[in-house]
């Protein structure tokens, strides 16, 4: 007998869309879950955009004003996936009418904002799930294996980019993204936590770091409309942007690790470029989200052991055994997708539903990320090394 689990959608741009699609995946891909997620409400406040949700994917019931989910009894399940300035009021409140939460990065503007978030959760004894989606890449998750197991030797130094296009067109619309009171930071909360996740979820914790941050594109048009994405805006009225579009940032690990994070959202021909490049004492390890399924991985023969100069890269194409890539194709280098990594994470949140214990990224992994954030924010007022608390 599955279990029905009613679940709400707070926040219905494309990220709302992508947590609605997982969970009506789910079970298509985890048929033993336990759970039978069901789309209850969906809350959005552009007029129109929660009728067109709830006639496609089914939603029983509609609302512009997300406080009514917190006092739903139907809805036990929240995905949060409104934007930035919204999340510590919508987190705190769905935690305080007791119903668990899958909340997209960064999880607020700030540390406070996250911490507050992850506070109500422990205290209503809810579960609370974060969207840090690329550490569920099956082809990530053979990576950490392979250094925790000694693969590649002692882990000196790693690099982490995260480039992309999506801001990069000056007629970019000057949406809530580019302005400090509703997003926050820039590329650090939008791109920049999945690299400090990421680097985290590899290496362990950062203990210092300095960076620098940039705005290349300073103004912008503003909309005029409802906006969706990445919306283009002519006409309009320009106004500034007061984020940062670029920041590139030297790591300090607790292991004695050294790191290069960089992130930008204005890079002209790259797109969604995201990976790593991770170096040992005896291998390397290299991974690009583009090419989602594969992990270039230097190692020396077992036999012999390491080589050293001049030792080959060899590309592997994960199967079955990484990570959870059997839940979705049954033989290596058949491809995944970006949308499959959230049907991993909804798959995670829920199990925590069930189980009444976390797994995957959660409220915590959220704070830690936010802290290497705001160290960086700290360190390019500065210029100065900046320690990261709780390391």
């Amino acid at each position: 007998m599955v279990d029905s689990l009613g679940v709400a959608v707070i926040g219905f741009g494309w990220m709302g869309r992508v947590h609605t699609q997982a969970y009506a995946r789910v079970l298509h891909h985890y048929p033993r879950l336990g759970l039978r997620p069901q789309l209850v409400t969906v809350a959005e406040e552009v007029p129109g955009r929660a009728e067109e949700a709830a006639a496609q994917f089914g939603f029983t019931s509609t609302t512009r004003d997300w406080r009514e989910v917190a006092g739903d009894p139907r809805v036990r399940a929240v995905s949060i996936t409104a934007p930035n300035f919204l999340h510590r009021e919508i987190g705190v409140a769905m935690a305080e009418a007791g119903k668990h939460i899958w909340i997209e990065k960064p999880v607020g503007l700030n540390t406070a904002d996250a911490q507050a978030v992850a506070d109500a959760v422990a205290r209503a004894g809810v579960q609370g799930a974060v969207g840090f989606n690329y550490r569920n890449a099956p082809a990530v998750e053979t990576a950490r294996a392979l250094i925790a197991s000694g693969e590649i030797g002692r882990i000196t130094h790693v690099r982490v980019r995260l480039f992309s296009d999506y801001a990069s067109h000056p007629e970019g619309a000057l949406t809530w993204r580019y302005e400090k009171e509703r997003g926050g930071s820039g590329v650090l909360g939008d791109l920049a936590s999945h690299g400090a996740d990421l680097a985290r979820f590899l290496l362990g914790g950062i203990e210092s770091l300095t960076a620098d941050t940039a705005v290349f594109i300073p103004e912008r048009a503003r909309p005029t409309g409802a906006t969706a994405g990445h919306t283009r805006a002519t006409g309009g009225e320009l106004g500034p942007v007061e984020n940062e579009d670029y920041v590139n940032c030297l790591l300090r690990f607790a292991s004695g690790a050294r790191g290069v994070l960089e992130a930008c959202r204005v890079s002209v021909g790259e797109q969604n470029n995201y990976g790593f490049e991770v170096h040992g004492t005896e291998g390397a390890l290299f991974w690009d989200f583009r090419r989602m399924n594969e992990l270039g991985v230097s190692r020396g023969p077992s036999d012999t052991g390491p080589s050293y100069q001049d030792q080959p890269v060899s590309t592997v194409y994960v199967g079955p055994g990484a990570g959870e890539y059997g839940a979705f194709q049954p033989g290596a280098a058949n491809g995944m997708g970006y949308d499959d990594l959230k049907v991993i994470e909804a798959h995670r949140f829920l199990r925590s539903v069930a189980e009444g214990e976390p797994h995957g990224a959660t409220l915590p992994d959220a704070v830690r990320s936010a802290a290497v954030l705001e160290a960086m924010v700290r360190s390019a007022a500065s210029g100065a090394w900046v320690n990261v608390p709780d390391a």
